[in-house]
């Protein structure tokens, strides 16, 4: 799965192929508790076909989604991540006193400074740093790996992890193509200190800025500031190159999978359940199919939320443990990939 390359991730045919960097590992740390927020506006297909002029078919069979949600006037990202965080400590077994970090994934911060987490941090009324982590879909999962290491390296005991953003503020309203495909949300959980049994099995961090203008928002920020021009040709939004998007995405899905499965010494049929990005139903069904991954095995809840960006695996992987899904001593895989471009997989032993 990486043969469309000259051998040192330079992609040929105009495909864009990663090399991706050795995987490692992060034992004696586990989730103690989940959150997720969605807001209470529900974008139905219908609503869209009639907004583009398009048949709500058509939607589904492009991206699996038959809904999404969409923050109202009145809320921003630290809103849906108040609330997602919220729940998330009322579900732990331990006080707001207990909390020496918070980690924010997010690549939509309510203002450009200050932080979405010094925000919420004073929301929350936690007395501990605070620091945002922009790497668009992969936020969260980098933020879980930045949390595994700080309370690895003694320096924290336990800290709120947090990914959200909304889309529906940056994603084109004149764009059919890319705008069906986004919704709001945010998820959480705390990540505590274990014994050496439980942990990161194996993590992969990776990233390939040669394809940053695949996925972009190329205005309002230090090259090109907010003016009539910018205004005028649509800089203030996301876009995308949808087909080489897909195409790197269900690359880097399997081989980052196939990579830290490898490291960790397990087979697919060692995983209890998979949580992915929540992209488009047809990346998650073309990787986790190339692997031989039953379906029934890998969420997929992008149908009734879109793809939510940062929010998109806590939000799922909080669905999942609702479900009773996630037990004890059990392995999963998570992965994130998106905006820079960057990934981010894991194998975790609840």
């Amino acid at each position: 799965m990486g043969s469309d390359t000259n051998g040192n991730g330079v992609p040929l045919h105009g495909q864009i192929v990663s090399k991706r960097p050795p995987c490692q590992k992060l034992m004696g740390v586990r989730v103690l508790a989940t959150g997720a927020y969605v807001p209470d506006a529900v974008v139905t297909n219908e609503h869209l076909g009639r907004m583009f002029r398009c048949d709500p078919e058509w939607i589904v069979r492009r991206t699996g989604i038959y809904e999404r949600r969409h923050a109202l006037p009145h809320q921003a990202t630290t809103d849906l991540c108040y609330e997602a965080a919220r729940q998330c400590l009322e579900r732990a077994p331990l006080s707001k006193e207990d909390i020496d970090l918070i980690l924010v994934g997010t690549y939509t911060p309510d203002n450009s400074f200050p932080s979405a987490s010094c925000v919420l941090q004073d929301r929350l009324g936690l007395c501990c740093g605070a620091m945002d982590v922009n790497v668009g879909c992969a936020g969260f999962l980098y933020c879980l790996v930045t949390a595994g290491a700080y309370l690895r390296a003694g320096v924290c005991k336990n800290i709120l992890v947090i990914g959200g953003d909304i889309n529906s503020r940056i994603a084109n309203p004149e764009d059919p193509k890319t705008y069906p495909l986004f919704g709001d949300g945010a998820g959480a959980v705390i990540l505590t200190r274990c014994d050496e049994d439980y942990g990161i099995l194996a993590y992969q961090l990776g990233a390939d800025g040669s394809g940053q203008d695949l996925l972009i928002r190329p205005g309002c920020g230090s090259r090109l500031p907010p003016d009539n021009e910018v205004l005028g040709r649509g800089y203030q939004y996301l876009h995308m190159d949808g087909r080489s998007v897909f195409r790197w995405a269900v690359t880097i899905l399997s081989d980052s999978i196939h990579d830290v499965l490898d490291a960790a010494g397990l087979q697919i049929g060692d995983i209890d359940y998979f949580i992915t990005h929540q992209a488009n139903i047809r990346i998650i069904f073309a990787a986790t199919d190339v692997l031989g991954i039953p379906r029934e095995k890998v969420q997929a809840n992008v149908r009734w939320f879109g793809n939510t960006s940062a929010g998109s695996v806590p939000i799922a992987l909080n669905e999942a443990a609702e479900q009773g899904l996630i037990q004890r001593g059990r392995h999963y895989v998570l992965s994130g990939f998106g905006a820079g471009l960057a990934w981010s997989t894991l194998v975790l032993r609840w």
